[in-house]
Order: C-alpha cells, then structure tokens, then sequence
C-alpha cells in the first residue's frame, strides 16, 4: 500500500510541475488559468488520494478524502469565474486564437 500511494503522490507532483511550468510558458491568461485548473487540479487531488491511502481512515485520511471533491468543485468555478470576469474586462485573447465561444454568447 505505501508504494501504490507513493506512485499517487508521484504522479500528483509530476502534473503540478507540468501545470506551473504552463503558467510559465501558455501566451495569454485565459491558456494559463486553463492549464492551472487542469493539470494542477488532478495533481492535487492525486496528492490527496495517496495521502489518504498512506494513512488511512483516521482523521487526517478522512480530511484529505473529503478535500478532494471540495478543491474539484471549487477550483473549476473560480477558474470559470476568473476566466469569464477577464474576459468581460477586456483583455485580449492570444494572436492565434481559433475559436471564441464567449463572443457568441454576448449577442
């Protein structure tokens, strides 16, 4: 059981470090926050899941199980929040944007 977790917790560090890495490297920040959600969510959260599988059902295994959906939910909306109030601010997407579903969506 502690090598399956320790892969978890590997797996989790790795998608972190490719999530900053992306907030490093993506041109604008509607790609950023994208590549923040994504990678560093899943990351997390396999972080979580190795964590709770190295200690169990006590109290800290319980908090880390129960953190998972919480830091699901909660990160996807702020993004979408974040993304959408940008968005309506005004700053720009990137050059070589193809498709912009937002534009639409304000006609």
């Amino acid at each position: 059981m502690n090598s399956i977790s320790m892969i978890f917790i590997t797996i989790g560090v790795i998608f972190d470090l490719f999530g900053c890495i992306g907030l490093i490297r993506l041109p604008d920040v509607y790609n950023r926050l994208q590549s923040a959600t994504k990678s560093v969510t899943l990351g997390t959260c396999s972080i979580l899941f190795g964590f709770f599988l190295r200690n169990g059902f006590g109290s800290s295994g319980l908090k880390a199980l129960i953190a998972i959906p919480l830091l699901f939910f909660a990160s996807t909306v702020a993004a979408h929040a974040l993304i959408r109030g940008s968005y309506k601010f005004g700053i720009k997407l990137y050059d070589k944007t193809v498709v912009d579903h937002y534009k639409d969506a304000q006609k």
